[in-house]
């Protein structure tokens, strides 16, 4: 079966896919930018903008890409400059956002059931609750950048409940349960949520790759970052059960799960 496998290395990238909330201009997509400065041309290059789950977005998109073959690798990148869109007199906001970038290479592979691979992804979004985090500007309003709002306790609520709901899908899809989790790769937000989020689903503290201390909420970045710490100091191994999830602005919410 054709699967999208994490392989970390690439040369000819025909898909390029960014994920940020604060790109480097209104147009054209940061992708594109990359495209031109890796040299890589050709194929598709776009941004997508989920907040913090972004990068679970474009994970998703980027997978979706090499299944139906209109693509064999994909170049999946989450950066933020989330310092840019803090107000600096909101304590409760500007102490939690980090800027940085991370990203993994992704390359279609014909491997056996048990091989690795991307096994299974779920997306959701709800713009109802949109003004529980958000940002108070943009061209077409305020023609402004704005700063970064947030309702620290509502998101919190709403993080926990959406986040166990979907990893509860994924291990449905793929047929296997939270105890066959190797480790997890959440969206850095902060310890409470993590926390939280691996009590519903009885997922022991030790399983969870937490990097909030070092690196701050970095958004879209924080997924990939988590997954290269983890990688670098050799908790993550080639054959483990990786399932990463995240949850941001908008709502929006996913999680993927993942054989290394």
């Amino acid at each position: 079966m054709i699967r999208s496998v994490i392989t970390g290395t690439g040369s000819a990238l025909p898909a390029k896919c960014v994920a940020t909330a604060t790109p480097d201009h209104t147009f054209p997509a940061t992708a594109t930018q990359v495209q031109a400065a890796l040299g890589c041309g050709g194929g598709v290059a776009f941004d997508v903008q989920a907040v913090c789950s972004g990068f679970l977005y474009a994970l998703a998109t980027a997978d979706s890409l090499l299944r139906t073959g209109m693509a064999t690798k994909a170049l999946v990148i989450g950066s933020e400059t989330f310092s840019r869109i803090l107000d600096w007199d909101d304590r409760t906001t500007c102490v939690l956002f980090g800027d940085g970038a991370g990203a993994v290479v992704l390359e279609a592979q014909d491997v056996a059931a048990d091989g690795p691979g991307i096994l299974a992804s779920r997306l959701h979004a709800d713009g109802q609750h949109k003004d529980m985090l958000y940002v108070d500007g943009g061209p077409s309003t305020t023609g402004t950048v704005g700063k970064l709002r947030m309702k620290g306790r509502e998101v919190f609520r709403h993080a926990v409940v959406n986040l166990a709901s979907v990893l509860k899908e994924v291990l449905e899809e793929s047929g296997t349960s939270a105890a066959d989790i190797d480790w997890v790769v959440p969206h850095q937000a902060n310890a409470r949520i993590l926390d939280a989020t691996a009590r519903k689903l009885d997922l022991p503290a030790e399983k969870v790759v937490v990097t909030v201390d070092r690196h701050a909420n970095t958004s879209a970045a924080s997924v990939p970052l988590a997954l290269d710490t983890a990688m670098r100091d050799g908790r993550i191994k080639p054959g483990d059960l990786v399932m990463f999830e995240a949850m941001g602005g908008g709502f929006t919410w996913g999680a993927s799960l993942a054989r290394m």
